[in-house]
Order: C-alpha cells, then structure tokens, then sequence
C-alpha cells in the first residue's frame, strides 16, 4: 500500500483533529506543519518533525502528496491554489473559499489537472447516515415532502466570546450560515438525493458589538479575556431559512450559535409519505423511523443492521464511532480512492458557497430568491 506524505496548514482545533485521524489511518505521514502563529511550539506540540510560518516555502522545500488547509477561509483559496499548481491534492475545511467565484476556479483547476480535491463535509460519513441515504434512494420511506431541523450551539452566547469567524473580513458574507449552515444543507442534499431550489431567510445578530480579547483566540475558547477591545460586528448569530427543494418538498432550518446547553446539536427530519426519518448529533448511533400504523423503531449501527455502511464502520454496535471517527472515515476515502464515495468534493464545497451567497440576498432583500445550478 502507497505511503502518502502530507501537510497541514492551521493548528487550531480542526488542525489537530485532521493530524490525529490521518494518522489512525497508518499509511499516511503527516510530514510538515504551517501555521501563522508559534509554528515550531505546535509542530513539537503534535510530533510534527518540520514547521513553518509560510505555507508557500512549505510547499517548495518538501516532497507533499497531499495538503490539508485548516485555515480561516479567506485563506483557502491562495493556498489551495498554489498547491494545487504544483500538482498536489487539496483537502479543505468548509466552508470552502471567501467568495463563489474563488471556489468556481478551485474547482475548474482541480478538474482540469486531475487532482483529489475534498471538503471535510463529515457528517455524511457517520454510517447511519449512509444507511439513511441507502433507505431512501430504496424508497422505504416513500416520496419526501418535508424536510426540517436545527444546527443549534452556544459557544457564542456571550458578548466576551470571540473568534475570528465574527469578522466579515475573514468569515465572509455569512457566519452561522456557512460555519455549521452548510453542514445541514450539505447533509440534506447528500442524504435526500434533493436540491435546494428557492430559499426564504431571516438574520438576527444579537450583538453589534463585541469584545475582543487583545491576542490570539482559538475557537471555542471560554475563558473571557480580561484585556479587549470593542469591535463591531456584521454576521449573523441566528438565522431562520425556508426552503423549496426540486420535488416539490418543502422545509426549513434553525441555525443559532447562542442557544444555550447546545453545545454542538445538529438534527435533521425527513418525512416521506411512508414514513419518516429522525437523525441527531447527540444520538448519532441510532436512526429513528415512524410510522403512522405501525410501531415506531430504532435502527442502530449495527454490522448486521446496517451493513450497507460496512465500509464506514470499523466498531462493533455499542461502540460508538463519533466525531473523530467520522472525520478518519472521510480521509480513508480519499486517500484510498475506493469505487464507494460518499465524502464531498469542491463541486459540492462550490454548491454551499451558492446556497450561502444567495441565503445571505434573501436575507437582505427580504424575499425568496432562486438557486442556480452548478
């Protein structure tokens, strides 16, 4: 089996979490690490023999296979970009550039020089999921006509709560939208085989100003700082969105970044004209399906249950396989290539951008505004 080489640009909390499922994998060698800030510390930190400040002289003086860009995403597209002329594979975080057009030419490149390009959309990867997909495309639930849920958190919830992705500048147009927005539509679509067509969306931003710790903050840091600064702030914390998807369905999604006890609670209900599906975050071992005259049930990850997932599952039921798993799982596709694909690629990254762009119009416009295809 290959042995890749590859390199990380971001330390935060992403970052290490892609190093530590690389590495689970075993056949991939996280060779470098690039980060803005204390670069050698955090490299030493997480048994990283080279570090860097500048991701472009990384990039020259070793031997890469592939690059993981764990970054703000006003930085995703240069770096990518020049990874990617040097003909290396690119995994990014989402959401995946600053801008549409910046994921369009991403896109295109990655296309036209044949390369491995991916979005860590990684809640496609819980094997649930896939069995949820597999019930659908299979009809068991019959022809969806509504779809809704939440992404609900609170590590924003208070006015001495800071990081980067309140900053426009970093974060772009949208921020509750496209931090964990697009990780529900992305679901969604993924899951239901649908598109979203038309959207309807309300924003509220309960703080206009904010006070920033004087220093570098990681996310969801929760000691508040005691030496700060007042900025003004232009993202949502709450969003409300209507959607009109291509059957005829329709739904809708709660996003909030201060909705307190929730601390990461993504759910998604599907109701289908036989039945419906209930998935959650916090219960991410278990699918539940209703049924109008029949008793309601509970399909677990099971290798038995649910072994149209086999490829995702690598622990018995009862052992539950969670956030770090799901990300592993998402790089043991990419690295191996196999026929079963399930993770996202920068076509997908580049349908969130869209989504998020026009959310981001209807919101201003205070009307439906249609979705064009990609």
């Amino acid at each position: 089996m290959k042995k890749f080489k590859t390199a990380v640009v971001g330390a935060g909390f992403i970052g290490a979490a892609h190093i530590e499922a690389l590495r689970r994998l075993g056949n991939i060698e996280v060779v470098a690490l690039c980060d803005k800030f204390n670069s050698e510390k955090k490299a030493k930190d997480l048994f990283i023999d080279k570090s860097y400040s500048d991701y472009k002289k990384m990039i020259d003086e070793i031997e890469i296979d592939f690059i993981h860009i764990c970054t703000p995403n006003n930085t995703h597209f240069e770096i990518a970009k020049y990874a990617m002329d040097n003909d290396i594979n690119v995994v990014l975080e989402k959401p995946m550039t600053f801008t549409v057009n910046e994921a369009k030419i991403l896109t295109e490149l990655a296309n036209s020089k044949n390369l491995i390009n991916a979005i860590n959309f990684h809640n496609r990867l819980y094997p649930t999921n896939i069995h949820i997909k597999n019930m659908i495309e299979t009809n068991e639930i019959g022809n969806i006509i509504m779809i809704n849920g939440e992404y609900l958190q609170d590590w924003l919830l208070y006015d001495t709560d800071y990081s980067w992705r309140l900053n426009s500048k970093e974060s772009g147009l949208t921020r509750t939208v496209a931090d964990i927005g697009s990780h529900w539509m992305d679901l969604v679509e993924y899951l239901t085989g649908l598109k979203i067509v038309e959207v309807f969306a309300e924003f509220k931003t309960q703080y206009t100003k904010r006070k920033k710790p004087l220093g570098v903050t990681e996310s969801f840091t929760t000691q508040a700082s005691k030496n700060f600064k007042e900025i003004d702030i232009d993202t949502e914390d709450i969003a409300f969105v209507l959607f009109k998807f291509d059957n005829g369905s329709i739904g809708n999604v709660t996003l909030s970044q201060m909705s307190a006890g929730n601390k990461n609670n993504l759910t998604v209900n599907i109701s289908g004209t036989k039945a419906s599906i209930n998935w959650s975050l916090v219960d991410l071992e278990n699918i539940k399906v209703g049924y109008r005259d029949k008793p309601n049930e509970i399909i677990p990850k099971d290798f038995a249950i649910t072994n149209d997932a086999i490829t995702a599952i690598d622990f018995p039921s009862g052992h539950t396989e969670g956030f770090p798993d799901a990300i592993k799982q998402v790089f043991k596709e990419i690295y191996l290539q196999s026929k079963i694909k399930h993770y996202a690629t920068f076509k997908d990254g580049l349908r969130q951008m869209i989504l998020c762009e026009k959310i981001y119009e209807s919101a201003q416009k205070n009307t439906w505004i249609q979705i064009s295809s990609n």
